[in-house]
């Protein structure tokens, strides 16, 4: 046995070699990210602006309609059906109104277009009031916000007139409503019969009565107004 020690395997030992990095290199991969962030920063803000302007938006639009039932298929799936609907939104002055339904069904032809069992609208005031209108059918257009009643249309504001006639046109967002039927109902005056229907404009203010119409005052009214005709019958310079 030698003395000599065994010389060592080289292809045992990995050779390390230090790693020459090019400065150029360096600077333009650093330029390369500035320039891929300077377009992916911009967007991503961008991105987020649009979530945040459209995300509020997206979710009124979904809460303005509500239902208690999930959709369900009619007619074979040619048109769409749901009970206990609920409409909100507002009219060209920012006042809520609301339309109700027992039961809907949208058309095949016009999605725009609903079919309504037992509607019912309601259309606030700044003072305080609301108006309202109901019927047995009606036909509800969400672009236009306009409703068609017709079957027993009841129409009133609360605490004051209400009348009733065949059909009525309601503009949700003018809050005016108009009808061509003959028309018979009552008030804070008395009753009154109109056969060429009627026009109220201004959320329920101001009402016009076509055609031949009567008015009957009641006892209350009559009596305040004939009151002052017996004092100015007197005689001039008789006690008072």
């Amino acid at each position: 046995m030698s003395g000599t020690s065994p010389k060592p395997d080289p292809e045992r030992f990995a050779t390390w070699t230090p790693r020459e990095t090019s400065v150029a290199h360096s600077v333009a991969q650093y330029s390369r990210f500035v320039s891929m962030m300077k377009i992916a920063l911009p967007s991503a803000a961008g991105f987020l602006l649009l979530l945040v302007v459209l995300l509020p938006q997206i979710r009124s639009d979904e809460d303005r309609y509500r239902i208690d039932t999930e959709l369900q298929d009619a007619k074979g799936g040619e048109s769409l059906s749901m009970t206990n609907a609920r409409y909100f939104g507002t009219d060209d002055e920012g006042q809520p109104y609301s339309v109700v339904a027992s039961g809907v069904r949208q058309r095949a032809d016009n999605q725009d277009t609903i079919e309504l069992s037992a509607p019912a609208a309601e259309i606030s005031r700044n003072d305080g009031k609301f108006l309202s209108a109901k019927a047995n059918e009606g036909l509800y257009n969400r672009g236009e916000q306009k409703l068609d009643l017709s079957g027993n249309v009841d129409v009133g504001e609360e605490n004051g007139f209400r009348f009733r006639t065949g059909k009525a046109f309601v503009n949700l967002e003018e809050g005016s409503a108009s009808g061509s039927e003959p028309v018979t109902g009552e008030g804070p005056l008395g009753t009154m019969e109109a056969q060429g229907g009627f026009q109220l404009t201004d959320r329920g203010k101001t009402v016009h009565f076509n055609g031949k119409s009567r008015l009957v005052l009641n006892s209350k009214v009559t009596a305040k107004t004939e009151k002052p005709a017996a004092e100015d019958a007197k005689p001039q310079g008789a006690p008072r």
